[in-house]
């Protein structure tokens, strides 16, 4: 049977100007002339095709990532740290994205997440001249780029004869990609007022000059599945790093519960509850957490280290060695904070995904989401997505001593790749000593090593809350001692950037929460307005515990 195929498309001309054509050559010379082409070279440099339908935002933030010359803090493939759209997915899982695309605010949050400053305009929000003043700033700068969410319609000459076929041979394609599209600026030309969209879709359309006007007409649109406005992003490097071992994801619709509980429901809860202590707020800010543990947890995680087995350094530490060491210097740090005890005594009474028996480190006690680790490490080292092969095998769980003398947890297990190679992984995950079920910590002797558990992913939350947060608790004395222990003010320095940057991730989350873009689950809480007598009721309870 034969199906219908079509070898890219041809470029709507006018409006748009190939960039390869005398025309556009002339109007590239011109516009580096004006100075208005200095990204150009940067991101050509690491420009690339979308390896799906779907990838265009994933594309077009590997390529601005790469040409911002941000480290991923992970390797991409043999001893390489390079951003791939497979590294991409702390804000939607990979799976989705081919099916479905992503919203403009998810894309947002996977440039967050990977270590850049984004600055995010939705249309509505904005306006033509503010739009072109942007896209000048970062069309003169090596250090800021500018990636645009627009309709294709508008630059499309409508080829219904083409569209007729791909619906009966292709019902499926039309739903996949719509016409919503992500892609980067690559330059501006000031006397003709043109952008240069650098398309990361190569296989349709090669970089083309179009009119900012028109442009901007395909900006200020409507995303269908959002119902929102789409619109443009600058992004740039962080002056500070990105998270060594906290994050928070958005992979588990759970998030939107969780985001906006936090952000707006929090701050209303304590101003209406008879609080006397941190314990108290700490009992009923946690107690009345979305969701179940398992839930909770897939919101705010930990980063384990990644290696190949044969790739460690014969003298010295290996540089894994030492990024472990810095997750268990941040670890410690958390753990030694007066919050993190509060917490802790928290969960040891209430035992709301409480894990204070300290796990073995055989592998069957392990939990699930430490063992993982290994699967998700080595898909990600061999360049395969996540469950589209086979998880570790021969995986084992043993304490070794590093490089640097630290004794720590390694888990171990081999995959093999499409081409049939196999490849050896280990992953390192933090360990620190453990406080018992009370204020102190318990003798060295009988202590033993802890990954990462709920406690220190409740604390991290906490941390991550605005401060204006506490200023609800109507008991001054409290909300004092609150701003004392739950800010980051005086958190040592790299527990502070670590919580700064989870602080940073949950504004932007929160400010997704409008978004409607995925049903929510049947299983899940819905974020709806809590009753000032619901607050009233709850709180009670939670604090006869």
């Amino acid at each position: 049977m034969a199906i219908a195929g079509f070898y890219r498309r041809s470029l709507p001309s006018p409006p748009a100007i190939e960039f390869a054509s005398p025309e556009g050559k002339e109007i590239f010379q011109e516009a580096l002339k004006d100075g208005t082409m200095e990204g150009f070279f940067q991101l050509i440099a690491y420009f690339q095709t979308q390896a799906e339908p779907a990838f265009c935002a994933l594309a077009s933030l590997s390529v601005v990532l790469n040409a911002l010359s941000i480290d991923p803090g992970k390797t991409w493939k043999g001893p390489w740290r390079w951003f791939d759209e497979s590294m991409l997915e702390c804000c939607e899982p990979l799976e989705i994205v081919k099916e479905r695309g992503m919203t403009f605010a998810k894309v947002a949050c996977a440039g967050a997440c990977a270590g850049a400053a984004v600055h995010a305009l939705r249309a509505n929000a904005s306006s033509l001249e503010e739009f072109r003043q942007n896209l000048i700033l970062c069309s003169k700068s090596e250090s800021q780029h500018m990636i645009v969410s627009y309709t294709r319609t508008a630059f499309q000459q409508k080829n219904v004869y083409r569209e007729q076929i791909l619906r009966l041979c292709f019902p499926t394609f039309l739903k996949q990609t719509g016409t919503g599209h992500f892609s980067p600026i690559g330059g501006y030309h000031t006397g003709r007022d043109l952008a240069l969209i650098l398309d990361v879709a190569r296989f349709k359309y090669p970089p083309h000059w179009v009119p900012v006007s028109l442009l901007w007409e395909a900006i200020k649109s409507i995303d269908p599945d959002t119902g929102n406005y789409r619109g443009y992003m600058m992004l740039t490097k962080r002056d500070r790093p990105p998270s060594i071992l906290y994050t928070l994801s958005c992979k588990d619709e759970i998030w939107r519960s969780i985001s906006c509980y936090l952000i707006e429901d929090v701050p209303r809860i304590l101003n209406d509850a008879d609080i006397n202590s941190v314990q108290d707020v700490v009992s009923i800010v946690l107690g009345l957490l979305p969701g179940k543990p398992e839930k909770f947890t897939s919101f705010v995680k930990w980063i384990a280290e990644v290696r190949r087995a044969d790739n460690v350094a014969a003298n010295g530490a290996s540089e894994a060695d030492e990024n472990l060491n810095a997750k268990v210097k941040v670890m410690s740090q958390l753990r030694g904070t007066e919050l993190y005890k509060i917490v802790f005594d928290w969960l040891s009474v209430s035992c709301v995904g409480c894990d204070c028996k300290l796990p073995s480190i055989s592998g069957e006690d392990l939990p699930l989401f430490v063992r993982n680790a290994c699967c998700h490490g080595a898909a990600v080292m061999s360049g395969m997505l996540y469950g589209s092969s086979g998880c570790c095998t021969n995986a084992s769980v043993a304490m070794r001593v590093t490089n640097t003398g630290k004794e720590t947890l390694v888990i171990s297990g081999s995959i093999e790749t499409v081409d049939g190679l196999r490849n050896h992984i280990d992953v390192l995950v933090p360990t620190s000593r453990c406080y018992g079920c009370g204020s102190g910590p318990n003798d060295a002797d009988t202590c033993r090593p802890l990954h990462p558990s709920t406690g220190d992913l409740l604390t991290v939350l906490l941390f991550a809350l605005p401060a204006e947060t506490w200023k609800s608790v109507r008991n001054l004395q409290v909300q004092e001692k609150l701003i004392d222990v739950a800010t980051c003010a005086s958190l040592p320095q790299l527990l502070k950037l670590e919580m700064e940057n989870l602080q940073e991730q949950l504004k932007l989350v929160h400010s997704w929460c409008l978004e409607t873009d995925r049903p929510q689950s049947s299983e899940q809480p819905k974020a709806t307005a809590i009753s000032s007598t619901f607050i009233s009721e709850a709180c009670g309870k939670i604090l006869k515990l």
